[in-house]
């Protein structure tokens, strides 16, 4: 049976897509921690970290870096934070944030409330500034496509 991620991938499910490339892509999640907070997801079914293959692993994290290096200069933090839990997708994610203190890097902090233009707006602007920093050919054509 497929993950949620895999039908957000399929667009059977909505997805606000901000990168996309043959191994992986990135969609913000719907409870972010901080605004401009986005999930980056092996396109294959990869239960978690542990089982994934290290260049899929090292592909992830470069895509991490980047969209990371592009967040800490949009949103202006001090950091661009990594998380890798994966308790709530048997799908290897990894949570990528702005962020400005330890104390603000939990799951506790995640907010379902954020309305959906609010979650529309920070992924367009990340969109907008991966764009601006010379990632066009990683930025699907719309929000809610993961099809470059």
């Amino acid at each position: 049976m497929a993950t949620l991620f895999t039908k957000i991938i399929d667009g059977e499910i909505p997805g606000r897509f901000v990168w996309a490339d043959e191994v992986c892509v990135a969609f913000a999640t719907i409870a972010p921690i901080t605004p401009g907070h986005v999930l980056v997801v092996p396109r294959a079914e990869i239960p978690e970290l542990t089982q994934a293959p290290d260049d899929v692993v090292a592909h992830l994290a470069v895509v991490a870096r980047t969209i990371g290096a592009v967040q800490q200069a949009e949103w202006g933090a001090p950091r661009a934070a990594l998380l890798v839990a994966g308790f709530e997708v048997a799908h290897l994610h990894l949570h990528v944030l702005p962020a400005w203190d330890e104390s603000s890097l939990t799951f506790a902090n995640a907010r379902s409330d954020v309305p959906a233009e609010a979650l529309d707006a920070a992924a367009e602007r990340l969109r907008t500034a991966l764009r601006t920093a010379g990632h066009t050919d990683h930025v699907p054509a719309t929000l809610g496509s993961p099809a470059l």
